[in-house]
């Protein structure tokens, strides 16, 4: 997966056998801000039955791939394209096969292209990639418009065309802005990938979209687990490029770096001011008794916070992990810091 802020996949093992020792090797999760879905998954590996959200439609995308699907669609609305016994490989080779089209990301986010607003040209891709990006992001609404992909089908597809993007994105890790300079790996063309897909435990796995405390009331579990945001970025904001390509949809790409308006998917949980009373509404109105926390000594809040916080829900513990600090630029910042555990028990 790409790099992500605050991504989980070096903490796994830990989190899996916190999961085990709480409710056993089986059970009903929650992954309430579940990101690209890494942990998600990592559940599902382990024969757990996953609840999995986010605010994101990009999120989205990525959970039903890899939460819901465990073979090759047959993609029945493609046949003309996709007359062959592969039809998953021969989709993924006709839009790779596609015409650049000079479209919306061509405009807006390659130096090849004049933004709307005026401002200088932007360089989060070649012309050539944001061109192809452009075909096949039009190819793949027209077949969503037309019913031609049902509903796995288009996240399979638009997962691979986000993940393709990402690996020839000319940003330091994340899309809040560009770099002056193309490096080496965004001249490399854009190309979707073959996936390998995970065959065991496809069923009885739900993907949801929406804020954690309005989804938080409809969600019964045998255990939550949470990873929220610690600080002011949003992801939102950190990640508006990659949303573009997930809701196929031409915004206003607004500013120097392009930005589309976020603030229908801001979060509570980045603010000093509503973060403890989103933690509040989530914990006290699921239905669910055991949760565990990720948290960072980065965080907007500090541990003695959320303890004196969680505590009035049940009982409280803490495992203290050191781990390596998310930098995507030269910070002066420490690489090691600590990653918080914390468990609550109602």
């Amino acid at each position: 997966m790409y790099r992500y802020i605050g991504n989980k996949s070096k903490l796994l093992e830990q989190i899996v056998d916190k999961t085990r020792s709480m409710i056993g090797n089986q059970g009903v999760i929650v992954d309430l801000m579940s990101g690209t879905g890494t942990v998600a998954l990592e559940y599902r590996r382990n024969g757990y039955s996953v609840i999995a959200s986010d605010v994101m439609t990009y999120s989205r995308h990525h959970l039903n791939v890899n939460l819901r699907i465990s073979e090759a669609p047959l993609f029945k609305g493609l046949d003309r394209i996709a007359d062959t016994t592969n039809r998953y490989v021969a989709v993924i080779d006709y839009l790779n096969s596609l015409e650049p089209l000079q479209g919306f990301f061509h405009r807006e986010f390659s130096p090849g292209g004049k933004p709307e607003n005026g401002c200088d040209s932007r360089k989060y891709f070649t012309s050539e990639n944001a061109a192809k990006i452009d075909a096949i992001r039009a190819k793949i609404n027209e077949w969503i418009e037309e019913g031609k992909v049902n509903e796995l089908e288009e996240s399979l597809l638009l997962h691979s065309l986000i993940m393709a993007a990402n690996r020839v994105a000319n940003i330091s890790g994340t899309y809040g802005y560009f770099l002056s300079s193309f490096k080496k790996n965004s001249l490399e063309p854009v190309e979707l990938r073959v996936i390998e897909f995970e065959e065991n435990n496809a069923e009885n796995h739900i993907v949801k979209q929406g804020y954690a405390e309005e989804l938080s009331s409809e969600i019964s579990a045998d255990l939550c687990y949470i990873d929220p945001p610690y600080m002011k970025r949003q992801y939102a904001a950190n990640y508006h490029i990659l949303e573009t390509i997930a809701r196929g949809d031409f915004p206003d790409a607004v500013g120097k770096s392009g930005l589309r308006d976020w603030w229908d998917q801001h979060s509570k949980l980045c603010t000093k001011t509503k973060g403890l009373e989103s933690f509040d509404k989530i914990i006290g109105e699921m239905d669910c008794k055991k949760f565990i926390i990720s948290y960072s000594e980065d965080g907007l809040f500090s541990l003695e916070q959320l303890v004196e916080s969680f505590s009035k829900f049940g009982r409280v513990k803490v495992d203290y992990l050191d781990y390596n600090r998310f930098k995507s630029n030269q910070s002066a910042l420490p690489k090691k810091l600590k990653e918080y555990i914390i468990t609550i028990e109602k």
